[in-house]
């Protein structure tokens, strides 16, 4: 379906031409008429269909001639990257318009803060937060939510794996009663339907199936004990140049900097995003990643949803996500827009059994390569446990 076929602005139509955008992706199209008519959602669809446009575009037509004061509507994202990505975005989209917004995060400094509380009273249209540094704002007294309209929850899920429930609530206290509720989420746990419950009020339902990998991503896997992950990475990558922009993927902050420090004595280019980083270094990561003056990113799962960053290489899951569901997250950074790509993942001994419920989800044995003769013998594929302790001949230390 085209956009022209939703009922949206010409102003917006003239946006999304100038932007190349014509053809509107499913999550789109069941959800954009409906946001049109007021009507409260809860949406179901992973990164990369198009939800963040889903819910942008409606709003913005919504909100355009609204000349009233205050803030108009809200947009709570779990991650400082994800707010920053979808401020930018509405003001691509609200290029032609009056409309402003601003991006409200924690990690910066005292200017920081004087512009977003600026920003906050002096009513700005839409503002897009994460939950900690947004409480902040508000228990200041001074941002005005009498013509509030629509408040929106980008990746639900993900914000109260992370701990937020407690936060969204008394958020959602500081809000008027009537207003219009959006909840965007990659997968539908029982704790989203119980916060929609209590928040939505007989919200339309939309379900995007995930999707599989694309076919045109390489996946491979290796069987490996732990000591074998830091020297095989090194030999995946060391004079591999043709891949200009490598992620890769581990589990903790801590083994973030491990890989970083080890890679750093063979190979030239490589940087780490953790929250031991402040925001505004986080972010001049990101942006040398995307230029290509950094062509190694190692990374917590901050660079799995929602941060756009194109002609991604090669994918590495140096530990194996904990949720099926993430590595499609993953190894969807690579592979987009017709490009090719490869995904490798490292499955130690304890993973094997999470790693197998990966291969029922995306409907696919991956290829279990072997290892190079020099580093032995890995562990062999065993599904007969469901738990996997520690090798008494090789130490698992869980990362």
């Amino acid at each position: 379906m085209k956009f022209e076929d939703l009922g949206l602005n010409d102003w917006l139509l003239e946006a999304l031409s100038y932007m190349g955008f014509n053809e509107a992706t499913p999550i789109q199209e069941k959800t954009i008429p409906s946001i049109l008519d007021r009507r409260d959602l809860i949406a179901c669809a992973q990164t990369g269909t198009g939800k963040t446009a889903a819910f942008i575009l409606p709003i913005l037509h919504l909100l355009e001639g609204n000349t009233k004061s205050g803030v108009k509507a809200m947009v709570i994202a779990p991650t400082r990257e994800l707010a920053l990505q979808i401020d930018q975005q509405i003001q691509g989209f609200a290029y032609f318009t009056n409309l402003r917004s601003i991006a409200v995060y924690g990690g910066g400094d005292g200017a920081d803060w004087d512009q977003q509380k600026k920003a906050l009273n002096m009513g700005v249209d839409i503002v897009v937060a994460t939950p900690g540094k947004l409480i902040s704002h508000l228990n200041m007294g001074y941002t005005d939510f009498k013509n509030f309209e629509c408040l929106i929850l980008d990746e639900a899920d993900r914000m109260l794996d992370m701990g937020f429930a407690e936060d969204l609530k008394k958020i959602i206290s500081y809000l008027p009663k009537k207003r219009q509720n959006l909840f965007f989420s990659a997968t539908m746990p029982p704790k989203i339907r119980k916060l929609a419950k209590e928040v939505l009020e007989d919200p339309l339902e939309v379900s995007i199936a995930i999707s599989k990998p694309a076919e045109n991503i390489l996946q491979a896997s290796y069987l490996v004990y732990d000591e074998q992950k830091i020297p095989l990475l090194t030999e995946l990558l060391k004079g591999k140049e043709k891949y200009e922009s490598v992620i890769i993927f581990a589990s903790r902050k801590k083994k973030v900097n491990e890989i970083c420090r080890a890679l750093r004595k063979d190979l030239d280019s490589v940087e780490g995003i953790s929250s031991d980083l402040d925001q505004k270094e986080r972010e001049k990561v990101v942006e040398r990643f995307r230029s290509k003056r950094t062509r190694i990113v190692v990374s917590t799962d901050v660079l799995s949803r929602g941060i756009d960053i194109k002609d991604i290489n090669l994918v590495i899951n140096f530990d194996v996500p904990n949720d099926a569901e993430d590595y499609v997250h993953r190894i969807g950074r690579t592979a987009r827009a017709n490009t090719s790509g490869v995904a490798i993942t490292l499955i130690n001994k304890d993973d094997m059994s999470s790693f197998n419920k990966i291969e029922r989800l995306i409907e696919k044995d991956v290829f279990k390569v072997p290892l190079p003769e020099h580093l032995g013998e890995g562990p062999k594929w065993d599904l007969s446990r469901r738990h996997y302790g520690k090798s008494k001949r090789h130490k698992s230390h869980r990362n």
